[in-house]
This record gives C-alpha cells, structure tokens and sequence, in this order.
C-alpha cells in the first residue's frame, strides 16, 4: 500500500476516463457473477465498513461483493467501536489502517468522510454523506450505460428533493455528457456550489422548478424520498412543498418512453407511485443490483 492511497469521497475523484475503466470493470463483474465465474481480484484482503446510519443496500452490496473478490467485509457500527464513545475520528482511521486494506464509510457529515481519509494510509470509500453517495452514481451511471448503449445524447430528469443522491448524480451526469434537468421545490434545491462544480466540467446541466419541464421527453427520470433520514420532524412542512412533484403516470405521459429510476428504498404513495415502480418502466432494482457490480469494481481499482 502507498503513503499516498486515493480516496473516493465524490463521485469527480476520478477522471471521465477512470469512471469509464471502472465502469467497464463493473460489467466485467457483472457478468462473471452471472455466469458462476469465480473473480477472486482482493483474495485476502479486507473492508472494514463504518456506520453511522443504517442501510440495506449499502451494507450488504459491500459485504456481499468483498465475499465475491475473495475478501473480508467487517462491520463496525457506531456503538461497536470506540467511535461511539468519543474516540476521535482521526484515531479511528490511523488504527483501522494498521488492520485493514480499505475503509467504507456511511456517515453523517461529509466532513467525518474528509477527516477518516485525511488520516488513513488506506483508501477511504465515502458509502453516504449527507452531501454525497458517489457509489449510488456508478450505479446509476452503469444502468444508463446498459439501457442507452453508451451516454451520447442520453437526457435525464432529477424530480423532487436536491439531497445527497442528486448532487452526486448531477456530477456524475456532468463526467459522462448526459444532459441533465433538475427541478425540486423552490428552496430545495441542489447546493449552488455542485451546479457550478458541474459546469465546470462541462455538464449541461439546467434547474427548475417545473417537474413537466424537467421529464419532458427525459430518457431517464430519477426520482429519491423527500424526506431522509435525519428530516422526520420537516415531514408535514416537506410534504407540502413537494405536491406536484410525485413521479406517477401523468408526469410519464410527458416521457412515455422513460425508464424510471430510484436509488430506494421508496416511499411509495409519496415521491413515486406503486404503480409506477412495478411498471415495466421502472428499473430501480437493476439499479440495486448495479451497487454490488460497481462497488466491486471500484474496490478493486482502488486495491490494484
């Protein structure tokens, strides 16, 4: 292991080129897992996973993918380790440095993500911040990337709240030339400092506050809670400034050709109907099943 390890925080850590190595790597992944074949790339090595917040998909892709890699998953859960009792985050990450080949990280505040990586001699994964799932992007990005054949002229619509999801999906869409709406409630926006962070990097990338205008014709339409957890005590001020916002099939009829898109789990009812999710237009659990391919993949380039 280097002194110096990349770490992967957000989802622009790597260049357009890299996302693409990584993402061709997922496939790779994906179909030798299909297939039976054994890719045993970090035989003997292990992940240690801290969680501040709970998660499903995030915890089991992970331990699940090391297993596939022939590697070891730990899960250290806030009130497992000395974290939960007050040891700083700076000596966490200098001792599970010592211990493991990589650290995941599902945390509260970004900044928690920042301090783990700036002291470890490992690569620091960030699993979720409040600010940023880069690993949900490649997911995304991986199922856009087998539903369009590629991102060329590929459009997509982000419906509802600017959270973590959709700031790093905006980048994400930003690195890869997908043309990207974003329309949430006024005051619920994406940061300022992630639109211009995309434009920067040359994504075409434009807010609203119209849903009809944003899905329009969108080839994907992305859609999250509007409420996360942390927010519970916002619900009754939040649903209210989402109505209009739900992902159902009258916003579909503006974009019938559409695939629909959730990072989960969903609230059905609320930001997008049943009906909608178990319509042959959504594909949210391909999008599930792509966080153990692309985390696998990125793992083991950040392990190479």
């Amino acid at each position: 292991m280097t002194d110096e390890p990349r770490h992967f925080l957000e989802i622009d850590d790597v260049s357009t080129d890299e996302l693409g190595a990584i993402l061709d790597r997922a496939d790779e992944y994906k179909r030798a897992q299909h297939n039976g074949e054994a890719h045993e790339d970090l035989d003997g090595q292990t992940l240690g996973m801290i969680f501040q917040k709970p998660s499903t998909r995030t915890r089991v892709s992970f331990e699940t993918g090391m297993t596939q890699l022939g590697g070891h998953a730990v899960f250290l859960g806030e009130d497992d380790i000395q974290l939960g009792r007050g040891e700083p985050l700076k000596d966490t990450s200098r001792t599970l440095s010592r211990y493991v080949d990589a650290v995941m990280a599902r945390v509260f505040k970004h900044e928690n993500a920042e301090v783990l990586a700036e002291y470890a001699t490992v690569p620091v994964v960030n699993g979720l911040t409040d600010d940023a799932h880069p690993c949900q992007t490649l997911a995304d990005l991986q199922t856009i990337r087998e539903l369009e054949g590629g991102f060329d002229g590929v459009s997509a619509a982000w419906v509802g709240d600017g959270n973590n999801v959709a700031q790093s999906f905006a980048v994400g869409c930003a690195l890869t030339d997908i043309d990207l709406t974003v329309a949430t409630p006024e005051g619920y926006g994406i940061d300022d400092a992630v639109v211009e962070r995309a434009r920067e990097l040359g994504g075409n990338l434009a807010v609203t506050n119209d849903p009809v205008e944003a899905a329009t014709d969108a080839d994907v339409i992305y859609t999250d809670v509007w409420i996360s957890m942390g927010q519970e005590d916002e619900r009754d001020v939040r649903m209210q400034a989402f109505e209009g916002f739900q992902v159902n099939s009258e916003l579909l009829s503006y974009a019938p050709d559409a695939s629909v898109m959730h990072c989960l789990p969903a609230h059905r009812g609320e930001e997008v109907t049943d009906a909608v999710v178990e319509s042959d237009q959504s594909v949210v659990f391909d999008q599930a099943e792509n966080r153990l391919h692309a985390q696998k993949a990125l793992l083991s380039w950040l392990l190479e």
